[in-house]
């Protein structure tokens, strides 16, 4: 029986896909971030090698042009497709640009608080939308997958408060809290652990074992 590649820190894009390219050879892949220098932009542009499809998406054309051109300097006959992506906007995915990341109090169009809009909120609103395209690829020797990556910074946040994020409140607003409360909610979006709420996570594994003692706050528990 076959077991997953394990890869570490140090492990760069062509390691890793190399590793999946049988699973990604001829495959249709589309992926979200891509812009220059970015971990997005990496992972494309080693997928570009086996990928049959491969569409990038961001907030700005110019940017995924840009992208688009560096990968098919190194690899010519890279089939891409460049998206415009805009995941703050509920009624524009995924039509329409518009920014997001690391900054001061924003609300969407949606009044949504900008960060988890965009992290969270949107993304899982195209998920839904790709899910019968997804759905109908499914043979009986493919399933097709949607992989969601964040780092790990949830165990350095309070976890998520769902009041603020149903009702958004700039006096509550800290930008680094926002920012780790958006991968807090990408970390806990797993079946697996539904019926498992306020537990610790490691790689969206239960791993309350491996909580520090300083982390066991039942207030916290109760709300992430």
């Amino acid at each position: 029986m076959s077991t997953a590649p394990h890869f570490t820190f140090a492990a760069a894009a062509e390691e890793a896909i190399a590793a999946l390219a049988d699973s990604i050879r001829g495959k249709n892949v589309l992926l979200t971030g891509t812009s220059l220098n970015g971990i997005g932009f990496e992972a494309a542009r080693v997928i570009a090698n086996y990928a049959n499809l491969l569409v990038i998406t961001g907030y700005n054309d110019q940017r995924l042009k840009l992208s688009e051109d560096a990968i098919k300097r190194e690899i010519p006959s890279a089939n891409i497709r460049r998206l415009t992506l805009d995941l703050c906007s509920l009624a524009a995915v995924p039509t329409t640009p518009s920014p997001s990341g690391f900054g001061p109090f924003k609300l969407t169009v949606n009044n949504l608080e900008n960060q988890i809009a965009t992290d969270h909120v949107g993304p899982f609103l195209f998920t839904k939308l790709l899910t019968p395209k997804l759905l109908a690829s499914t043979s009986s020797g493919y399933v097709p997958r949607v992989v969601f990556v964040a780092n790990a910074l949830h165990p350095y946040g309070p976890g998520v408060d769902l009041a603020t994020v149903k009702t958004p409140d700039a006096s509550k607003y800290t930008a680094p809290h926002a920012y780790i409360e958006a991968r807090t909610v990408v970390a806990a979006f797993d079946p697996r652990i539904a019926c498992s709420p306020g537990a610790y996570l490691d790689d969206s594994v239960v791993a309350n074992e491996r909580m520090s003692m300083y982390r066991a706050d039942e207030v916290r528990d109760e709300r992430g």
